[in-house]
């Protein structure tokens, strides 16, 4: 229903004639797509050279227990393992150069500029073989493994950077003015008002990026890591059946990976609750304790404000124990006694002392005046 309204907002909604044309469409991608799909299975069926790629034969090593313990299980432990460490990292790394980047320093401020700049533009598999061989010529434990973590910590920092940064420029320009306005530095605004409330706006992207980290480690392979996709080109090739073992691989990357998703695109709407939460109301407004038969200001003082806000102030004519309840809601106002506003100043000819209009909900006591009638009326 959210993304049917945001879409509206976006788009104009389709015509009978465009959503007939966009039903017709849809229909022809999805005969497109299987037709496409049957030619593949024709083909690995009956491949021109080669046996049949659809055979039990092919497939029984690719998805017995012992694939599964020896093979699939380590890679993925291996492929999880170096994806939390690197987010751990990308995370230090880049809240450290996102503030770097925002202080008022600028040596501070170029140099971390410069570095996120070149891990951006670097790609990754360059910078994981400089490493791979740096640590193998220095002779370090686990070359592959650490040029790995380390590459996505460069990388997927910078992304996490420039997210600090963008975060803190999205903020609104009364965050740093108020921490201004209370004595705080550039710096002390940044690190107690600013970073806080960047680093909570984008925890949803921040979650987003972890999909790309676990699908990057699988450049690792290229240098020797035994990753879930080195594990299964190992089964293959044990057993002949590369594709059968990489099609297996590719389906538990596509499940953890929509895992991932499914938790980015739950984040926002449960950090929305918690941040836009109801706030419960006031059961009696303080002006209607002192007059508890004053019907009309109780009633509008437990009218549900879902947001919270000011407490509300009420008319003149509002003010006295004979008030009718009746037609609360159409005599409520938000604003105060105004002089200025005329309707605010409705005067009903009395007929009585103590009098009351019970359709309109006033009073029928005439406003005080001014001069010698406030006298008399007294």
């Amino acid at each position: 229903m959210a993304a049917s309204n945001e879409s509206a907002l976006l788009f104009d909604q389709p015509g009978p004639r465009m959503r007939k044309r966009i039903r017709v469409i849809n229909w022809i991608a999805a005969i497109a797509f299987l037709a496409v799909l049957v030619l593949i299975l024709v083909r690995l069926y009956n491949p021109p050279d080669g046996e049949n790629q659809l055979s039990w034969e092919l497939w029984k090593p690719a998805l017995d227990g012992e694939a599964w313990s020896d093979f699939y299980l380590p890679g993925l432990w291996a492929t999880l393992r170096a994806t939390f460490l690197a987010v751990i990292g990308a995370v230090v790394f880049g809240l450290l150069f996102g503030i770097g980047r925002l202080i008022p320093n600028v040596v501070v401020r170029n140099v971390c500029a410069v570095v996120i700049e070149f891990c951006r533009a670097v790609p990754v598999l360059i910078m994981m073989i400089f490493f791979w061989r740096a640590f193998a010529f220095l002779d370090l434990p686990s070359p592959a493994y650490w040029s790995v973590v380390i590459s996505l910590v460069l990388y997927n920092g910078s992304v996490v950077a420039e997210l600090v940064r963008s975060g803190v420029g999205n903020l609104p320009n009364g965050q740093h003015e108020a921490a201004v306005a209370l004595g705080l530095t550039r710096t002390q605004s940044l690190m107690s008002v600013e970073v806080p409330q960047a680093i909570y706006a984008m925890l949803p992207a921040a979650v987003t990026q972890l999909v790309v980290v676990l699908k990057d480690t699988a450049l690792g392979s290229i240098i020797m890591y035994t990753d879930l996709l080195q594990e299964s080109r190992r089964l293959g090739s044990m057993y002949f059946d590369i594709l059968q073992t990489l099609v297996v691989a590719a389906v538990i990357y596509f499940i953890v990976c929509w895992l991932l998703s499914r938790l980015a695109e739950w984040l926002p709407s449960h950090m929305q609750k918690r941040t836009l939460a109801p706030t419960e109301a006031e059961p009696v407004a303080p002006i209607a304790i002192m007059d508890p038969s004053n019907a009309n200001q109780i009633a509008v003082a437990r009218e549900e404000r879902p947001l919270g806000g000011a407490q509300r102030t009420y008319h003149v004519h509002h003010r006295g124990s004979n008030a009718s309840i009746h037609n609360w809601r159409r005599t409520r106002y938000a604003q105060g006694f105004d002089e200025t506003q005329p309707e605010s100043q409705i005067q009903v000819h009395h007929r009585g002392m103590g009098h009351t209009d019970q359709d309109s909900g006033h009073s029928r006591f005439p406003y005080p005046r001014k001069g010698k009638d406030r006298g008399k009326r007294k």
